[in-house]
Formats: C-alpha cells, sequence, structure tokens
C-alpha cells in the first residue's frame, strides 16, 4: 500500500514515526548522562584515593625526613664517643619532622626516645646508625666509602695549628685574588682549611707558582701523629698480603684536598701504578680496617634507629555523612549541568536536521534550498545537500533538453520521409532513383541516431561489450585516414597520419575506428578548404597518446566545457550543414572511457581545435615486456 499523503501532497511528520529510543535528542541525552555519572564516579573515588594515600604517605615513613635524621644522628655519633647527650638532639628532630624518634643498642637497651616512656618499640629498626660502617650520608651526596665523613678522631686539628693554618690560606687566597683568580677557603670536618677554586676544583693547576704554599699541604704535628698510628696500624695487614715491608711510615705525603686522604691515597696510588687491581683493593681493605680501629674509641658504638612507633597500623579513611552528602550533591549538579547543556546543544544539532527532513520530502519541482547556518558537520551536511537539489536541477534540465533534442533530431528525417511518400502517394510526383537515393540518406540518417542512442544508453548502463585484442596505433591511424580520404579530397583538405610504430593499445578495433571516425568527420566538418587534419599517435611513459588536430576555426574557450555534452553544438541553429546530431563526441568519450582512458579538447577562436585520447599502452606481441 502506498502511504497515506497529507493535503498539498505532504507526507505525515517523520518524526511521529522514529521510536522515542531511537531519536538523536534521547540518545544524546542518555549518552551525555552516562558519561556524566562515569566521570563524577571517577572524580570522587579519585579523590578518596588520592586523600586515601596522601593520609597513608603522611602517616607512614617519609624518606627525606628519614634521611635528615638518619644524617643528623650518624653525625652525632661521628663526633662524640658515646650517646649521652644525644637526648636533646632526638627531641629536636622529632619536634621538626613530627616524628617519634627512638635510638636503643643492638639488645634493645634504650638510649633516647621522644615518645613518652613505656611506649613499646616497633618489631624493626627503621636503620642502623654506625659511623665506621655507613653509606647514606655525604656532604655531596651518597657516601660510599664505609667511614662517616665527619669521625676524624685523632685527626682533629687543636685550636693553634687550626688558626696557622687558616693564616696560610687566608694569604693564599690573597695572592690569587691579585692575580685575579676567585678562590675561597672550605673547612672540613678535622678544622683544616683547603683553598679552593669558585668550582670546587684545586687552585694549583692555573700555574700560579707565587701563591703555592707547601706549609699549608703538609700534614701538622697532630696529622703526623695520627697518620704514624695509622701506619702502625695497617702495617701488619699490608705486611701479612705482601704489599709492605720495613718500618717506614707508609703516609709520608698528605693530601688535604683527596676525599680518601684517610684511606690511604698516596699509598693506594703507588701500589695502582704497579700493582693489580686485587692487590689495591687488599690495600684498601687494610687501611679501611686501620682506620676503623683508630677512630673507634673516638665514636659512638652502633646503635638502631627506630622510627614511626604508633603509625604502623594507620587509619582506613572513612568518608563521613556530611562528606558524602557533599559528593552527592555536587554529583547531581554536575547531572543536572550536563543535561541541561547537553539538551541546548542538542537541539540545535536536531533543527538544521529537521530542516533537511522537510526538504528532502518536498515534492521535486519544489528544490528546497537548506539554510546553512552552522560549519560543523550538520552545515557541511545541509550544503551538501544544496548542491545536490542544484545537480538534480541540472539534470532535470539536461534531461528535459535531451528529450527535446532527440524530438528534433528524429523530426527532420521522419518529416522529410513523410513529406515524400504522401506525394508519391498522391502521385504528384514519381519515385524515380533519386527520390529513392534520397529517401534511403533520410532513413540512414535515423538509423545512424537510433544506433548512436543505443551506444550511449549501454555505455550508461555499463553493457557496452568490448572485444579487445593488440592493436597496433600506426595500423589503426591508417585504417582510419583510408576511410576518410575520400571524404577529406571532396572537402579539399589533407589528412595527415604520424604514428610512432611502437605503439601498441589492448582495445576493441571496432570501438577505436568508430571512436576517431567522430573525430576525423568532427574535424573534417569544421576545416576549411586547403586546411590539415593530422592524427598522431606517440608513447608517454605507460600511456599512448592519440591526437587529432585540425586547422579549423576552433572552439571558443566558453564552449570547451561542453563539447562531450549530448547534442551540443556550438552552432545554435542545429543545421546539418554546420554540424551533426550531437552525439558523435559524447560516444567518443564513453567508449574511451570503457578502455580505461580519457578524452581532452582543448582550441581557441581561430587557432583549431585537439582533440586528445589518453589510453593504457601495451606490449607489441612478441615483445618481451
Amino acid at each position: 500500500m502506498r502511504p497515506r499523503t497529507r493535503p498539498g501532497g505532504r507526507r505525515p511528520d517523520a518524526r511521529r514515526r522514529i521510536p522515542l529510543r531511537k531519536r538523536l535528542l534521547v540518545r544524546l541525552l542518555s549518552v551525555s548522562a552516562l558519561i556524566a555519572v562515569c566521570s563524577v564516579a571517577a572524580t570522587a573515588w579519585l579523590a578518596v584515593t588520592t586523600t586515601t594515600s596522601a593520609l597513608k604517605e603522611e602517616q607512614g615513613q617519609d624518606l627525606a625526613a628519614d634521611n635528615s635524621i638518619l644524617a643528623r644522628l650518624s653525625g652525632y655519633a661521628a663526633t662524640h664517643s658515646d650517646w649521652s647527650g644525644v637526648r636533646r638532639s632526638v627531641r629536636e628532630l622529632a619536634s621538626r619532622t613530627g616524628r617519634r624518634i627512638a635510638v636503643t643498642t643492638p639488645d634493645r637497651t634504650l638510649v633516647a626516645d621522644s615518645a613518652p616512656r613505656g611506649t613499646p618499640l616497633p618489631p624493626r629498626p627503621a636503620a642502623s646508625v654506625d659511623p665506621l660502617r655507613t653509606d647514606t650520608y655525604s656532604e655531596t651526596g651518597a657516601q660510599l666509602s664505609g667511614i662517616d665523613p665527619r669521625a676524624v678522631g685523632p685527626y682533629r686539628l687543636p685550636a693553634e695549628e687550626r688558626a696557622e693554618l687558616q693564616s696560610l690560606a687566608a694569604r693564599g687566597r690573597r695572592c690569587y685574588d691579585h692575580y685575579g683568580i676567585r678562590t675561597h677557603v672550605r673547612d672540613t670536618p678535622s678544622g683544616r682549611p683547603v683553598l679552593t677554586g669558585t668550582d670546587g676544583t684545586d687552585p694549583s693547576r692555573y700555574g700560579v707558582a707565587a701563591c703555592e704554599d707547601d706549609r699549608l699541604d703538609a700534614p701538622t704535628p697532630t696529622e703526623r701523629r695520627a697518620l704514624d698510628a695509622l701506619s702502625d696500624l695497617a702495617r701488619p695487614c699490608l705486611r701479612q698480603a705482601g704489599l709492605v715491608v720495613g718500618d717506614g711510615p707508609l703516609f709520608p705525603a698528605f693530601e688535604p684536598n683527596a676525599e680518601d686522604h684517610f684511606g690511604g691515597g698516596p699509598l693506594l696510588a703507588k701500589l695502582a701504578a704497579r700493582t693489580e687491581d686485587a692487590t689495591v683493593r687488599a690495600a684498601r681493605s687494610c687501611v679501611l680496617t686501620a682506620r676503623r680501629a683508630q677512630l673507634e674509641p673516638y665514636v659512638a658504638p652502633a646503635a638502631d634507629l627506630f622510627l614511626g612507633i604508633g603509625d604502623q597500623n594507620p587509619s582506613r579513611f572513612d568518608m563521613s555523612t556530611d562528606n558524602k552528602a557533599k559528593v552527592v550533591s555536587a554529583a547531581g549538579l554536575v547531572l543536572a549541568v550536563t543535561v541541561a547543556v547537553t539538551a541546548a546543544v542538542a537541539v540545535r544539532l536536531v533543527r538544521p536536521l529537521r530542516a533537511l527532513t522537510e526538504a528532502a520530502q518536498a515534492p521535486p519541482e519544489r528544490h528546497v534550498r537548506v539554510p546553512v547556518t552552522t560549519r560543523d558537520e550538520t552545515g557541511i551536511l545541509a550544503q551538501a545537500f544544496n548542491e545536490l537539489t542544484e545537480r538534480r536541477e541540472r539534470l532535470e534540465a539536461q534531461r528535459k533538453a535531451m528529450v527535446s533534442d532527440i524530438a528534433h533530431e528524429l523530426r527532420s528525417p521522419l518529416t522529410n520521409i513523410r513529406g515524400w511518400l504522401e506525394v508519391m502517394r498522391d502521385g504528384v510526383v514519381d519515385p524515380d532513383p533519386g527520390l529513392l537515393d534520397s529517401l534511403h540518406e533520410e532513413a540512414l540518417v535515423l538509423q545512424r541516431i537510433i544506433d548512436d542512442l543505443q551506444d550511449l544508453a549501454a555505455a550508461d548502463a555499463g553493457t557496452l561489450r568490448l572485444h579487445r585484442e593488440p592493436l597496433s596505433a600506426a595500423e589503426l591511424l591508417d585504417q582510419v585516414a583510408a576511410a576518410h580520404r575520400v571524404a577529406a579530397d571532396g572537402a579539399g583538405v589533407a589528412l595527415v597520419t604520424e604514428a610512432d610504430p611502437a605503439v601498441w593499445l589492448d582495445a576493441d578495433p571496432v570501438r577505436m575506428r568508430q571512436v576517431l571516425g567522430n573525430l576525423v568527420s568532427n574535424a573534417l566538418r569544421h576545416t576549411p578548404a586547403d586546411g590539415t587534419v593530422t592524427l598522431t599517435a606517440r608513447r608517454d611513459h605507460a600511456d599512448a597518446v592519440l591526437t587529432v588536430a585540425d586547422t579549423g576555426s576552433g572552439i571558443a574557450a566558453e564552449d570547451l566545457p561542453h563539447v562531450f555534452e549530448r547534442f551540443w553544438r556550438a552552432e545554435k541553429s542545429r543545421s546539418r550543414r554546420t554540424g551533426g546530431s550531437g552525439l558523435g563526441l559524447p560516444i567518443v568519450r564513453h567508449l574511451v572511457a570503457a578502455h580505461g582512458g580519457t578524452a581532452r579538447a582543448a582550441s581557441g577562436p581561430g587557432a583549431g581545435a585537439v582533440f586528445t585520447l589518453r589510453l593504457p599502452a601495451t606490449q607489441a606481441p612478441g615483445e618481451e615486456p
């Protein structure tokens, strides 16, 4: 059954036939609501998770604070022989970091604790505080030598020696300043001043001999006694390893700028120059053991450090009723705003779609245009619809013109045939051979028009059959020229062929002769006497290019886009004397397209016309690819 229509030919409103769940507005609202719910839920979950993580991090161990606490206590142990005065430092660190700090001996005897008396210790200590065996502290970064550099013990300089070295360092600094070299004095943990450049390097590398003072680098009596004692402690181990012979001092030189001058720097440098790495490691181990033995009376004994007592069971973050109400309220507000904004956007999007629907349902003769109000996809769709409407108008106009042209082309020969048949029937004229030839020619015109229309219809329907075979372009041009030689001689036009013998096509020879024949006939019709029509064939990469050029009157620039349209002729009088049926060039275009090629026309007024056919080329039979 045909759908019922309203008065005026309008169909019922299409929106009433669309189920509610399938309407664009409902879908947009549903998707937006789902997105809003998911986003609010994800945001709430993220907020809770982040808050819980922040609380756990605050209640748990803070690595930076732990390192500062450990460094402070290690420094205390390196500069004190026992832990008796550490309670004050523990209370200060606990107050500054907000942590509970406890120091015990290895057997869990409490030394100092920032928590009230009786607070239990955690199961495991956070770290061990031992200035002679540490790898956590350094003034410039990680300390991996095993001994805290602040543990100086017998190397600590008395005030007299320190003052003397300070005076020498100040003198050297003034000397370097005189030569424009910026330096500063840095005090080591033992109290020895070290003169360094602004970049931390040794200023002696500048080669200013006048500023170099060996007394600043020479060991003081205190340091000499300590180095001699270190030699006595290290000698048995080194002698057992076969690294030293004799009873002389092992450390005759002193390197205040070397970070390991207490670790046997000069000795190890000499050994490294003449021994293997294993020997150097053995010597370093002996010296390190001797240093620990030498410094042990001056540093506090090893102790265990406990941090964060009472924080090992952090409370779980639970939302209160008020907080839950706030989250629900915020989620509802976001959802309402999202739905409202989505509804407004959806209405704006649906409005042009409704206009498109109404325009598409309008009768074809109305040719309704849709106003383009946006630049988004909907606006592009409206513009495409308007272009489609314009193309439909043009096609409708072409269809009407084509019907009129076909009627005109068929009317003339039929009128002639009918008129002569009527006068012969009435006995006005006798059917002599000349009259019969004229009637036969008119019948051939009708047959040619019908054949052309049949070819165009087959090409439009995609049923045009081609019988392809290898075809020489040179032979094809010769055959076409021979077929039109009589007509060309009768018109006084020279017909010339110029073909490359190597150009071959895979094409239907009958259809290609029809194509070139239409072009040559058209060229002969528009070329005056003493003119020339030239047929050429050449190879252009993978294409074969065939051209038909004439020296006629040419085609105006405004007419070139229409030369391949059906029943179009530049001469509007539609006279048989100046033009054919108007179907030859459209047939040329369709036949060339069926072969996978293209047809182009180029011309200028008074310069003749050139029709170019570009077709896929192929190899000659028997020729290797």
